[in-house]
């Protein structure tokens, strides 16, 4: 059974879209799957309560199917930082609290098994505690989303480190192209995957192309072909 927290160099890197692509990924090969948002903000309320896309797009792909409370605990409707959304609606998360909802998840026979975080590496949980600190708790590999874009050497390079220095195994890594223009020349654009493979010192998990043309509903499954799982799995 394998288990990994997967983060992004920033908020958009592309966390679902690679999370929930693995996922179908590991469906294909009839493995069995979760996938956890346990803190999301941007929510929209309905009949059921509040729900959040991605975390949706992760419940999808989860079989069998759990609760969608299973999958995100922790909803805000502010599409802002976790720790201010929360300290909208009157509340406090913290590292404890997340550690109680998902340690027992990890326990369950399942095969691949996603927690996905909410921003970057760095993103607050609240006023003392990091979200990666639920990663560190768990001791749960990271697999790093890097978006692809004019930066992404700078923003991917600091989040290795600080990822490896706070005493986390980098997994590995997958690029996702979110500006389009930064591929347009193919020789620099080769170039700068290059640099990243070089100096990341991790596995390549692959390269998601832009997917404007797919519907965003089967994006992840557009995203498998690009895709690889971490060795093992």
């Amino acid at each position: 059974m394998s288990r990994y927290f997967v983060t992004g160099t920033d908020t958009d890197a592309g966390k679902t879209l690679v999370t929930a692509g693995m996922l179908a990924l590991a469906r294909s090969r009839g493995l069995t799957t979760l996938g956890l948002k346990p803190v999301a903000s941007g929510c929209r309320r309905t009949d059921t309560g509040l729900r959040n896309d991605d975390a949706l797009a992760l419940l999808a792909r989860s079989v069998p199917t759990p609760a969608y409370e299973t999958v995100n605990p922790c909803a805000f409707e502010p599409a802002i930082a976790p720790h201010l959304a929360a300290g909208e609606a009157g509340e406090r998360v913290d590292v404890a609290q997340l550690c109680a909802h998902v340690a027992p998840l990890l326990d369950e026979p399942r095969d691949l098994i996603l927690v996905e975080g909410a921003g970057g590496w760095r993103v607050p949980l609240n006023d003392a505690e990091d979200l990666a600190e639920l990663a560190l708790r768990l001791r749960l590999p990271v697999i790093l989303v890097v978006g692809l874009k004019l930066g992404c050497l700078n923003h991917a390079r600091l989040t290795a480190e600080a990822i490896r220095a706070d005493g986390a195994a980098l997994a590995g890594w997958v690029g996702n192209l979110i500006d389009a223009d930064f591929a347009r020349d193919a020789s620099h654009y080769a170039d700068n995957l290059a640099t990243l493979r070089r100096t990341l010192e991790a596995p390549c998990l692959g390269v998601v192309p832009r997917l404007r043309r797919v519907a965003p509903a089967r994006r992840p499954e557009a995203a498998v072909a690009h895709l690889a799982l971490p060795e093992g799995d």
